[in-house]
């Protein structure tokens, strides 16, 4: 994790974060101390407190990071209503404890965003909006969150028939390259992110707790060092289990994906049943569907009662991706999220014609920074800058051949996706990647790994060659 926090940042996590050390079991400490043990008993802003105090921050044109300033006091004078203005001056006074945190995440290799880095997933925010967690913890690449992917939840306690069958689902998304979205717990959670894994898939892990001893698993440790896994958590990483943490972090599993799998749940109680009947009546992020096949229960037939799909059985890549195409869209749904006068992102969600009102400038940065955000890496930065339009004309017939100009060097997914002008990465992957794959006009950079994180495409000689018989030159010729 970087420790160079941007102030906005700094001064999130003093708001809203416990900043636990895991210094709870030491003996007594000195008197010099024990300031800092005073603020950590302190009660960080809740998620719907920062809220409304973000959103009076900007109302007076300010941000989180002025309250690191030396007119701190006068600021809080000015957003504040109901707040306590004391707490708030207790909080912002935590740095020594918030030091301390910052050393303990990066000596366990984990990373921290908040709702004003640029990174912070944009599903959560144009979703969540307000509700959207003020501070994510977590380990492993986060570029993943917001590739979307299938979110499968279930049950703790099935028999192994259906630990088999939701292996079985997260070998087909890792063969059709979507992630699994889940919850990390035992049972069906561990089991779909196990079948996507083991196929060589990527996996996130939406976790309520424990995020230090997971990321610390010998078990996770290869695949979050290779690109396959990500986990994340809302709450701090060395929270202890609540059960209020369990149900909020439903939440972010729909939010996070473009289509949700119930594969068991009871019957009117249960965290699944919950977040499933959460989501059908009320936040409706994706469609949600049950399992069609196997032993019925009850849990399943009240789910569809509510509204519920029954899930299509799709037996390979190509049928599992026709059912994620029916989803809407993170690029087709979701507004881009205006960033603030000082470049950092939109603190406190509100809608963004609201914000385009307060600063006119803001709509060309926005998309200035969301362009940059959606980069994968800074090695094919500069390659995007320069790729040319794609255009409809007489002389691209194909997509293959679209494609085929397009390419410049090692290229990911995301850049081709980018570089075409096209939102629907299924799209790309069954229309122009696959038969530009079988005729040898691309070759992958990692074969032996077709659905790494990694993986880029690049032309062949094959490709130029085939290029030039349509009298077209390839993009860096």
């Amino acid at each position: 994790m970087a420790t160079d926090l941007s102030p906005n940042a700094q001064a999130i996590l003093l708001l809203t974060a416990p900043l636990l050390t895991g210094r709870r079991r030491r003996p007594p400490r000195p008197r010099t101390q024990r300031s800092s043990v005073r603020a950590a008993k302190l009660r960080p802003l809740s998620t719907a407190e920062y809220r409304d105090f973000a959103k009076r921050l900007r109302a007076i044109r300010r941000e989180p990071a002025d309250l690191l300033g030396s007119d701190a006091r006068e600021t809080v004078r000015e957003s504040l209503a109901s707040l306590d203005a004391e707490r708030i001056h207790r909080l912002l006074g935590r740095g020594f404890l918030l030091a301390q945190a910052i050393e303990r995440w990066g000596a366990r290799a984990l990373w921290v965003i908040t709702r004003a880095d640029p990174d912070y997933p944009r599903k959560l925010k144009a979703r969540m909006r307000g509700n959207a967690p003020p501070v994510l913890y977590g380990c492993g690449d986060s570029t993943i969150l917001d590739g979307g992917g299938l979110a499968v939840v279930g049950s703790r306690k099935v028999k192994e028939d259906l630990i088999e069958y939701t292996e079985g689902v997260g070998k087909l998304s890792a063969e059709a390259n979507t992630t699994i979205i889940s919850g990390g717990a035992r049972g069906v959670d561990q089991a779909a992110m196990r079948g996507a894994l083991e196929a060589g898939g990527r996996s996130v892990g939406v976790l309520a707790n424990g995020l230090e001893r997971a990321a610390l698993n010998r078990e996770n440790r290869s695949a979050l060092m290779d690109g396959q896994l990500v986990l994340v958590c809302p709450y701090d990483p060395a929270a202890r289990f609540v059960v209020g943490h369990a149900m909020q972090r439903n939440k972010l599993i729909y939010a996070l994906s473009d289509a949700a799998l119930v594969v068991n749940s009871d019957h009117g109680h249960g965290g699944t049943w919950a977040g499933a009947t959460e989501q059908l009546a009320k936040f409706r992020f994706v469609s949600v569907y049950v399992r069609a096949s196997g032993s019925r229960s009850k849990g399943l037939e009240g789910l569809l009662d509510h509204g519920a799909r029954s899930w299509p059985n799709p037996r390979t890549p190509e049928e599992l991706a026709q059912v994620l195409r029916r989803e809407p869209l993170e690029d087709q749904s979701l507004p881009p999220v205006p960033p603030t006068a000082s470049g950092q992102y939109d603190l406190s969600l509100a809608e963004s014609s609201e914000v385009r009102e307060d600063r006119p400038d803001q709509p060309a940065r926005a998309q200035r920074e969301d362009a940059t955000s959606a980069r994968p890496d800074d090695r094919t930065a500069a390659a995007i800058e320069h790729l040319p339009e794609v255009a409809e004309t007489a002389s691209l017939t194909t997509p293959q051949e679209k494609l085929l100009l397009a390419i410049s060097g090692d290229m990911s997914r995301q850049d081709i996706l980018t570089a075409l002008g096209l939102r629907n990465l299924g799209h790309v992957r069954k229309r122009y990647l696959k038969p530009c794959l079988e005729q040898g006009w691309i070759e992958m950079t990692i074969p032996e790994k077709p659905s790494s994180v990694n993986q880029r495409f690049r032309l062949t000689p094959v490709g130029r060659d085939h290029l030039k018989e349509l009298g077209l030159t390839p993009t860096g010729s």
